[in-house]
């Protein structure tokens, strides 16, 4: 039995103080003998980690015990080894960068729709207003090419940055369709449709949850292959099994 705990999480919510907590989380982390990534910025958190289910609850626990972090949503996942060598915790102007420093998800979170509810869509060929279904790929082509949903939009950009020029190019094709927005985790996927909702595409959603929450809650229907991820796992199935265990991991 797999006995490595890997959760991602992430968070739009204001935050001060940035060495300050900084400081405190890199501190707790190690002494719950975690290893991973914690993203830090004005504009919220993104973190992955892995350990021991206690090391995991006890560091998880403590975080969720600021109101900040209350309500934050993870995605857990296992494996036999540590997928990562180091415990860093790293200062960001942006926790996914854009650049594009007018969308604000804390302000306000685009429509989302569930897994379950897309994999319905998906399986009738529309949604619910019997509008046709766009599933809009905002990842790197790398991470494209592991696996995606079939028939996705995929505007092979190499960094998220591209989005939103990608988006204004390519406008018209989007339009009378209901687009959903997907990636890894929820992160991008959530910038992403704020970006399209402003720029005047109607009917956008972002896939709540990311790819790792679709697997989890519908066995990744109506995907193809598997989720690139960003350690030594390279990439997590369907039923969120590791595709390579390394056995020494070197983030």
């Amino acid at each position: 039995m797999s006995n490595v705990v890997n959760i991602a999480a992430y968070k739009f919510v204001p935050l001060d103080e940035l060495p300050v907590l900084r400081a405190e989380m890199l501190a707790r982390a190690q002494a719950a003998e975690l290893k991973g990534t914690i993203l830090l910025a004005e504009e919220g958190i993104n973190l992955f980690l892995a350990g021991t289910a206690t090391g995991i609850e006890s560091w998880l626990q403590w975080l969720q015990s600021d109101p900040r972090f209350a309500e934050l949503e993870v995605k857990y996942s296992f494996s036999d080894h540590v997928p990562f060598r180091k415990m860093l915790v790293k200062i960001k102007r942006e926790i996914i960068r854009m650049n594009h420093p007018a969308i604000q998800p804390r302000a306000g979170r685009a429509p989302a729709v569930a897994p379950t509810t897309l994999a319905r869509w998906l399986e009738q060929g529309q949604d619910d207003e019997g509008r046709p279904i766009v599933m809009l790929d905002t990842r790197n082509a790398f991470e494209v090419d592991e696996g995606t949903f079939e028939g996705a939009i995929d505007w092979r950009i190499d960094r998220f940055t591209q989005f939103p020029e990608a988006v204004l190019a390519n406008r018209g094709s989007l339009e009378g369709k209901t687009v959903v927005s997907f990636c890894t985790g929820g992160i991008r996927c959530e910038k992403a449709a704020i970006f399209m909702a402003e720029a005047g595409i109607d009917h956008v959603y972002q896939l709540d949850g990311g790819i790792l929450k679709y697997f989890e809650e519908t066995g990744g229907r109506g995907f193809k292959g598997n989720c690139f991820v960003f350690d030594e796992r390279v990439a997590l199935d369907p039923s969120l099994a590791p595709t390579a265990e390394p056995g020494e991991a070197s983030q």
